[in-house]
């Protein structure tokens, strides 16, 4: 039975240039992010895929492991695989370097596509969108392959031309105020604010 929302996908390719070393194996407190996704979101999805360049690395245990079909299209690549490779109508996508998942707000995406025509729900805030934290239709796969076709890689330009539901900074408020769901870790600068202001929640806890 075709399902809605059966599918997630974690994106762990990218070159990591401004990290130093590749983000798919970033520890918070000596623990993978990458361990901490797959546990959360395998609360709220029976299927988990990770998109990745090295999946020597990957034990398949509970999960599945694939590698871009198209090369050299950065994100775009890793959505593409991972719409193809999708069991549900709609496909959960966030990025290796994402250490924060939100539940309640996956749960409230959910709610807002069902029964809806939209092919993604994706949230906008100061006028931009966050590409991933997000939900897309299988139904979008010609139009990304389109796109590959004519050479063109930028996701914003792929939402353009999708009809989404977006999700306005007001109601992002509400589960969660300071957007922390959305949080990259770029850079050793990035990881190290995070890992400085997690030891100052801990401590204060």
């Amino acid at each position: 039975m075709w399902k809605f929302f059966k599918t997630a996908v974690i994106l762990a390719g990218g070159k990591s240039s401004r990290m130093g070393f590749d983000k798919q194996f970033l520890r918070i407190n000596k623990v993978r992010i990458m361990e901490k996704l797959i546990h959360e979101l395998s609360k709220e999805f029976e299927d988990i895929i990770i998109v990745t360049n090295k999946p020597e690395e990957y034990k398949k245990d509970g999960v599945r492991i694939i590698s871009d079909e198209i090369k050299e299209f950065g994100p775009l690549s890793g959505i593409h695989v991972g719409i193809k490779q999708s069991k549900s109508r709609y496909v959960y996508f966030i990025a290796c370097d994402m250490p924060n998942v939100n539940l309640n707000y996956i749960r409230y995406m959910k709610k807002v596509l069902t029964n809806s025509k939209a092919n993604a729900c994706i949230a906008k805030r100061k006028g931009k969108f966050e590409p991933f934290n997000a939900f897309y239709s299988v139904d979008i796969l010609p139009k990304i392959e389109k796109r590959i076709t004519l050479n063109r890689r930028s996701i914003s330009g792929l939402i353009d031309i999708i009809e989404p539901i977006f999700i306005e900074e007001s109601v992002l408020k509400k589960y969660d105020y300071s957007f922390n769901m959305f949080i990259n870790l770029n850079s050793k600068e990035d990881l190290e604010i995070y890992n400085r202001k997690n030891k100052q929640e801990e401590n204060y806890v």
